[in-house]
């Protein structure tokens, strides 16, 4: 008889741990609260540093799950550990039985327009990294085109204020990436980033920099403190250049917010049912920060990806792979003696 496995979440996590477990022999059900499969790999268009479609990425993932339960549009209602298993019940309806749970809920981009002072929500030419990625993704490009355009790194991130003091990891290349991408929709426009350290610290991230440097892109050390709209309904961007220690104002007609990583509140939905451990950032917390990162300190119940903090999309790959071994290795330990 096979091993039920609840995998909670089918962003690039949940998917790629999902297959592993299905081709160990696993009986895999995988819940997913979105209507379509993918998380936010599902709504990006391109990846950094490779300009690697993000299509192509998520199809090979969805082919790997072919054998495994996929119910999206779901929620875990209720979840309590019943001896050595997990009792389970579905928002639609199904209650399973798991020897062993993962939970890879990803995370939640932080919401903008808490920033008040960038103007989300309330200028037109504000918006997020994601809102670009998608005008990208479909195909959309401003008519007349921007002469301006500006991207502000750490929005949510590096900030107590906003109750997150880390790094997201990703914002910084993010950031670069996307600056090329509109530097070669709109050549004649004036490109800038605005940062506080630029933490471009992967395997070809700074040959990503450079392409930047090169193409003209312009990068400000400082933070942006204020955002206006002009009379002409252009953005007034004040900021400090602190290499040379100078305030500075910019006139730009869109700015871009590298909106950073939060914990994901439906993740925290199925935490706190059975009171898992959380970091001071709200992020889960392993059992162990160096030899046991994929486990929580509940017996049969894992973690994979972003539920435990900012990761790229090769650490988040990676990490589901290793947790597919390790629910691997707790199974037969536990259940095939």
């Amino acid at each position: 008889m096979k091993n039920n496995i609840l995998v909670i979440g089918g962003g690039p996590a949940g998917l790629e741990a999902s297959a592993a477990l299905s081709r160990m022999g696993y009986n895999v059900i995988l819940a997913e609260k979105e209507k379509r499969l993918g998380g936010h790999l599902a709504k990006w268009d391109r990846l950094f540093p490779d300009q690697i479609p993000a299509k192509e990425v998520l199809d090979t993932l969805l082919e790997g799950i072919r054998d495994v339960k996929c119910f999206t549009e779901t929620d875990v209602n209720s979840i309590n550990l019943l001896n050595r298993s997990y009792n389970a019940m579905l928002s639609n309806g199904i209650t399973i039985l798991a020897d062993a749970v993962l939970l890879a809920s990803g995370f939640d981009m932080f919401k903008a327009e808490k920033k008040e002072e960038y103007g989300y929500g309330i200028y037109e030419g504000v918006l997020t990294n994601a809102d670009l990625e998608q005008a990208f993704k479909e195909g959309k490009s401003s008519n007349p085109a921007p002469m301006a355009i500006g991207f502000v790194h750490c929005v949510g991130s590096r900030d107590e204020k906003a109750g997150n003091p880390a790094c997201s990891k990703v914002c910084c290349a993010t950031a670069v990436k996307q600056a090329i991408e509109t530097k070669e929709l709109y050549p004649d426009a004036k490109v800038y980033c605005f940062y506080m350290d630029l933490r471009m610290f992967g395997r070809h991230y700074e040959d990503l920099y450079l392409r930047a440097q090169k193409s003209g892109i312009r990068f400000i050390r400082g933070r942006v403190s204020e955002v206006a709209e002009t009379a002409e309904g252009r953005l007034l961007v004040k900021a400090e250049d602190t290499l040379s220690s100078r305030p500075l104002k910019v006139t730009l007609d869109r700015l871009v917010l590298m909106a950073g990583m939060r914990p994901s509140e439906a993740g925290h939905k199925v935490g706190r049912q059975l009171n898992l451990s959380v970091e001071d950032d709200g992020f889960f917390s392993a059992k162990d920060g160096l030899l046991s990162l994929q486990k929580s300190k509940l017996p049969g119940f894992f973690y994979a990806g972003a539920c435990t903090g900012p990761k790229t999309l090769p650490d988040t790959l990676h990490e589901a792979r290793s947790a597919a071994m390790e629910i691997d290795r707790y199974i037969k330990e536990n259940f095939r003696k």
